[in-house]
């Protein structure tokens, strides 16, 4: 289906061709000012400049060519020289009518799908995660199913830190613990135990506990580094033992993604390639493409249009050891040998800009990604405290993510118990589901560049642009619905009638914005432009349900047409819910 925006378009462009004017000034946009219009034209005052003539004449001559126009209910030319436009109640019912019986809603499926790989998690393995993975992860699954919506092939890669020091530290704090660990004898040469020796809380105390060793310690920290050679040098116990912290670490983590809905395709890490990058080094080097500064490697990436200083990249250090710019261009490397990507995603905290700018430029101009493949940084804002400064708990410590959604979902809990009669069992339930969509849509409904501050008492809220407030209005639908059915009827989207109402209308025009919206959430890789539609959607239903009498309508026919209407709203709403990566229940 061509966007409702076009073909308006369309007939203004035919109006001014006919008139005598370029065609190209028949542009149409949304009113800003819905009190006066629903769409406007501006062109005649462009046309006016190059004509000099008055952009009132040149738009009363388009007006006067659209007079009679079977789209438009209203035409006017106002000073100095805009057209304001309202739709025909019947077109834009024709209009709603074909979105509701086409798939996606009349959206087109692109000419050539792109194959995407986006790359957002990025959990460091033996650490529990914490409120600062909850963007990548609620950002990043957002921007994949968008992309998936809009009819593109996307893969999703959680990119573990799973190698170099933090692993090595780790190990040697296990070693002095329990030094008789069979992983530790060189002469050991049979099986190695298949239960860990250590549960995910060892885990998560000992890194914390390792890593402060290290530093007030340097012949710790000297130890600890020979760990890290010795695992990336393949040596057998190192690599049972590291083989044990990944299992045990991922399969904590999936638990803890699965209660936000967060769904990775792959769990690579920067292990993955650690075999590869002698080879890319060496790549870049006979490639003249890297260079040794001051005992590093490194390739130059600065270009002349630059207006800031943008350093080279380092691809080794001095005493060549791999950094993450190592690992990230080998990554870079493989995915597009593997997959051949059109684009490639990176969702991680905004102060990396200048870093991936870096690493996307080093690929590029050393062939190790193809000159097409378009390679994009979504830089995040950070979550605050209600004091402005990074989010912390009461005790000014990193909060677990675990923790945060459980608080959420019991201040859920505690809302659904005060103003509804229901067992403690459904409540809980409910609780999860809504607790879900007051974390996510409290981050997706800001710029992803953005900070914003985390308000637990708005999150939770039904009233307001909260995750609660669309899934009430969800549920109010299903309600009805379930009644309409419960007295025999079914839904026909055929039986959409014209609006006969302010309401009624304004609900079928918000309606309309869902392609737009969700295109424009793709191409921009901004969840919040889904938000935005969904937010405008609910409150034209509510304003449409406040003002109707919906089932106590006498009028079988008018009936039907308001079922179909809402029910409409209620799989767009779903739909893009879907696309946030929450759900609704039954009932609130």
């Amino acid at each position: 289906m061509q966007k409702l925006i076009e073909l308006i378009t369309l007939e203004v462009q035919a109006a001014f061709k006919s008139a005598g004017f370029d065609e190209s000034a028949g542009k149409v946009n949304v009113s800003n000012r819905p009190d006066l219009c629903e769409y406007q034209c501006n062109g005649a005052m462009a046309l006016a400049k190059q004509l000099k003539t008055a952009p009132i004449q040149i738009a009363n001559a388009v007006v006067e060519k659209l007079s009679g126009n079977a789209t438009f209910s209203k035409v006017e030319a106002v000073m100095p020289g805009f057209i304001n436009l309202n739709l025909s109640e019947e077109f834009l019912a024709d209009y709603v009518r074909k979105m509701a019986s086409s798939p996606k809603f009349g959206m087109e499926e692109p000419a050539k799908p792109l194959k995407i790989v986006i790359d957002y998690g990025g959990p460091n393995v033996a650490k529990a995660l914490h409120v600062g993975h909850l963007r990548p992860a609620v950002v990043g699954e957002a921007v994949k199913r968008i992309c998936k919506y809009n009819g593109h092939d996307i893969i999703g890669d959680v990119h573990l830190g799973d190698w170099g020091l933090p692993m090595g530290l780790v190990i040697y704090e296990l070693q002095t613990r329990k030094p008789d660990l069979p992983y530790f004898d060189d002469n050991f040469t049979g099986d190695y135990p298949k239960e860990p020796p250590f549960t995910v809380g060892d885990l998560e105390e000992m890194y914390p506990t390792a890593s402060k060793k290290s530093k007030e310690d340097a012949d710790y920290k000297a130890k600890a580094m020979e760990a890290t050679v010795k695992l990336q040098s393949g040596v057998r116990g190192y690599r049972a033992l590291w083989d044990h912290i990944i299992n045990v670490s991922v399969n904590d983590m999936k638990r803890i993604y699965d209660k936000l809905d967060v769904n990775f395709d792959l769990w690579n890490g920067e292990s993955s390639v650690h075999e590869v990058i002698p080879g890319m080094v060496q790549y870049l080097k006979d490639g003249g493409y890297a260079y040794l500064s001051e005992g590093a490697l490194v390739v130059d990436v600065k270009e002349e249009t630059d207006t800031k200083e943008v350093p080279p990249c380092i691809i080794l250090k001095s005493d060549g050891a791999s950094l993450y710019n190592t690992t990230d261009c080998a990554t870079i490397m493989e995915r597009t040998k593997e997959y051949d990507p059109d684009m490639m995603i990176y969702v991680t905290d905004k102060r990396q800009d200048l870093y991936f700018e870096q690493v996307f430029r080093c690929a590029h101009k050393t062939g190790l990604s193809k000159p097409a493949t378009k390679l994009c940084h979504i830089g995040l804002g950070t979550m605050n405290g209600k004091d402005g400064k990074p989010f912390k708990t009461r005790d000014g410590g990193v909060m677990r993510l675990e923790y945060l959604l459980r608080d959420v979902c019991d201040e859920m809990y505690k809302k659904i118990k005060e103003n509804k009669e229901i067992s403690d069992e459904e409540a809980e339930n409910t609780a999860k589901i809504v607790g879900l969509s007051a974390l996510k849509y409290g981050d997706l409904s800001n710029q992803p560049a953005k900070d914003y501050i985390f308000d637990m008492e708005r999150f939770t809220s039904f009233e307001g642009n909260t995750g609660p407030y669309i899934l009430y209005t969800i549920v109010r639908i299903k309600s009805i619905l379930e009644k309409y059915k419960a007295e025999g009827g079914t839904i026909d989207y055929s039986k959409i009638h014209t609006p006969a109402s302010k309401s009624e209308k304004d609900l079928m025009n918000a309606i309309t914005f869902f392609g737009p919206s969700v295109e424009n959430a793709y191409n921009e890789l901004a969840p919040n432009r889904v938000c935005a539609f969904i937010y405008d959607l609910a409150n034209a239903l509510n304003s449409f349900y406040h003002e109707t009498k919906i089932l106590t309508e006498t009028d079988a026919d008018k009936k039907a047409g308001y079922i179909a209407l809402i029910d409409l709203t209620r799989r767009m709403l779903e739909t893009c819910i879907d696309m946030l990566g929450f759900s609704a229940p039954e009932r609130m």
